[in-house]
Formats: C-alpha cells, sequence, structure tokens
C-alpha cells in the first residue's frame, strides 16, 4: 500500500472547501492527491451540478491514483463534499517512486489500474452518454483493421451479452445498430459488421 509520506515526504498540503472541484472528467492534472482526511463525490458534472454520481472515497486514500499510474487523463469529476485536506504530489514525482518498485510489482499494479480504469470508463459511458454513443465507442474498442484497411468488429458474443455490457436493452442495441447502418457509419448484418466512417463513430462517440 502507497502511503503519501512514503511517496512524498514534501508534497504541498492544501485545504478545500466543501463544494470544491478538486478533479475535471478528461483533464490531465499535473499532480496526484493524496486525501488525508474529509469526504469527496466522484462522477460526472453538467455545469456546476454532480448530475451522475458514481460514489464517494473517504480520507485517508489517493484520489484517482489510477489515471497517474496509466499517465491518463482524469475519468471522473471529483467534488468535496466536506472541508477536505489534501497532500498534492507531482505526478512526474508520483511516477518515478512507482519506478522504483520491482518490476513485477510494476506490472501487477498496471493491470490491476487498467482494470479499473476499464470498469470505471464503462459507468461513466453509461451515465454520460446516449446508446448511440455508447455502442460507437464500444465498436471503435473492439475494431481491428483487415488486409485492405477496412476497421471491422467480429462480433464474438450474443448481442444480449453486448447490450448487458452496454447497459441497454438487446432491442435497443439492434435499433441503434440499425439506424448507424441507414447513416452508413457502418455496414453488414452478420457476424461482421464494418466500420464504414471510423471519424463519424468517433464523432459520435464524443472519443
Amino acid at each position: 500500500m502507497l502511503h503519501a509520506p512514503t511517496i512524498a515526504p514534501s508534497a504541498e498540503r492544501q485545504v478545500a472547501a466543501r463544494g470544491a472541484l478538486l478533479l475535471k472528467r478528461a483533464v490531465a492534472s499535473p499532480w496526484v492527491s493524496y486525501l488525508e482526511s474529509g469526504r469527496v463525490a466522484l462522477g460526472v458534472m453538467e455545469g456546476d451540478v454532480m448530475e451522475h454520481q458514481l460514489g464517494v472515497v473517504d480520507g485517508p486514500c489517493w484520489l484517482e491514483a489510477t489515471s497517474a499510474v496509466l499517465n491518463l487523463p482524469n475519468v471522473v469529476d471529483a467534488v468535496a463534499e466536506t472541508e477536505v485536506s489534501l497532500r498534492r504530489v507531482p505526478v512526474a514525482e508520483f511516477r518515478r517512486s512507482l519506478s522504483a518498485m520491482s518490476a513485477s510489482a510494476q506490472t501487477v499494479l498496471h493491470d490491476v489500474a487498467m482494470a479499473h480504469r476499464q470498469q470505471a470508463e464503462l459507468a461513466v459511458s453509461r451515465l454520460a452518454k446516449d446508446a448511440e454513443a455508447r455502442c460507437a465507442e464500444w465498436l471503435l474498442r473492439h475494431a481491428q483493421t483487415g488486409d485492405k484497411g477496412m476497421m471491422a468488429v467480429l462480433l464474438q458474443q450474443r448481442k444480449r451479452s453486448i447490450a448487458a455490457q452496454l447497459g441497454i436493452a438487446p432491442e435497443t442495441l439492434s435499433r441503434v445498430l440499425r439506424h448507424l447502418r441507414e447513416r452508413s457509419l457502418i455496414s453488414g448484418s452478420g457476424r461482421i459488421l464494418n466500420l464504414v466512417d471510423p471519424g463519424g463513430l468517433r464523432s459520435l462517440a464524443g472519443v
């Protein structure tokens, strides 16, 4: 378990008032925050309001350290539910401290962080995106490029299973795929779906 004093004994201390925005979704923070005390809500903001809350964390704990481990932008918004006390560690310093770990420990940490990130992204996607956007994102994530440069998805799972992953009904998935075909974003009606317009799908997915 990583503790703030071990990672950065001279980390900057900060006190934030209730309602303060501590992390912004899809933005790469220059530091990693260790929550010494207080409660923080995690979720998806709409304007100044936490529209969709995924959960809360109570200090002491690291706040969204997964993004720093993977060197990626924050996956959620974070808002102080109470007054909180933080210690802020520069991301570069945080990542240097991880490099001192053994190679096997770094591999385990990376794999755990990646699994957590994927679950968090799926949860955020279900909250923040409509069915078409979720489906477009799923298609892009599972696409492979063929010999002729065409991106395609081989449906190795039943549609019911795919729909469950997306948090929608199987009937909704069928309707969405039909709409994507009608808009010439995809083609094919069997187990192989061709991504005719990957750029259009990215725009729809917001990625």
